[in-house]
């Protein structure tokens, strides 16, 4: 049986009048990189916080490597790293100063903070700039020195709060080779982002919505179960063709991609190119199947998607 690493059970937080996660449950296996994706508001940072022990819950249990929490917060920092979405570290400090001021906090002291410090040096190509300000820093490379100071103490749940927001589609991806290594080494990795392509990395995946957990599983598994419900259609006037389908009940969002435009159908449509070519009024257009993508599972599991 898989060690399940974090779990929640009707977790939700208010903030007065506000609900911002409502009765969210979680199994979240160990060594897995497990993903939240939804917009900003959906509830991803303040589901962090409570699993970290940073925010009391409303309402519900949530265990952590075994922990409960908040009651056992304290003893299960010592376990985790957590990176912020907003670069928290010491700008007017070195990289090794701020490793070193870091390493401090998590209790690592003497020879054995200089050899993990010098191994993440290296791991994360910072050596070269070991002095250099962290304000002198560019986007990607403090993002890399924010990872290298989340993972000093060798954490066994990693906490990650859109990490690559504020970086460029290169870094992003050596940024997400870093993440593999830490899995494949039996880090447990939690990450929160908005985009598309890097919740399909994900071994795991949660789709939010408005505090709401509207959808969760394997990337694979959620795009094969909108299997035959996504529709490419190429000619003539495509935003007429936009509107009018939008109107049909059986059409659950129209997007326009390039020179075609990308349908979903809602669940249950037998036969989704057949239902199109006997309602849109233009008889001179092609339809044909098209393999779904994870923006189409995101409008499928949330309500409205394209009509709202």
């Amino acid at each position: 049986m898989t060690e399940i690493a974090i779990h929640a059970k009707n977790l939700s937080r208010h903030f007065g009048d506000v609900t911002a996660v409502e009765s969210v449950d979680l199994d979240i296996p160990a060594g897995q990189i497990y993903g939240f994706l939804g917009p900003n508001g959906s509830g991803k940072t303040t589901i962090i916080r409570m699993l970290c022990g940073l925010l009391t819950p409303s309402s519900g249990e949530v265990r952590v490597l075994g922990l409960e929490v908040p009651a056992q917060a304290e003893a299960l920092r010592r376990k985790i790293g957590y990176m912020t979405q907003k670069f928290s570290l010491y700008d007017d400090l070195t990289v090794v100063e701020n490793m070193q001021f870091m390493a401090s906090i998590h209790g690592l002291a003497g020879r054995d903070a200089k050899a993990r410090i010098d191994g993440l040096l290296d791991r994360y190509a910072l050596r070269d700039m070991r002095n250099r300000f962290a304000s002198a820093m560019s986007g990607g490379q403090r993002q890399r020195l924010a990872l290298a100071v989340a993972t000093l103490h060798s954490p066994t749940l990693l906490f990650l709060d859109e990490p690559t927001s504020a970086v460029d589609p290169e870094n992003r991806r050596d940024f997400w080779e870093k993440l593999f290594d830490l899995s494949d080494a039996g880090t447990t990795i939690l990450v929160s982002t908005h985009y598309m392509d890097e919740a399909e990395r994900c071994h795991q995946l949660a789709i939010l919505q408005t505090g709401h957990l509207r959808n969760q599983g394997a990337p694979q598994a959620l795009l094969a179960a909108l299997q035959d419900r996504v529709v490419a259609i190429t000619g003539g006037n495509l935003r007429r063709v936009k509107e009018e389908a939008l109107r049909l009940p059986q059409v659950q969002s129209a997007a326009q991609q390039g020179m075609h435009l990308r349908v979903l159908l809602r669940s249950g449509t037998a036969d989704a190119t057949g239902y199109l070519r006997k309602h849109l009024s233009d008889s001179t257009l092609t339809l044909a199947h098209a393999a779904a993508s994870l923006e189409d599972v995101f409008v499928a599991s949330t309500t409205g998607g394209d009509r709202a």
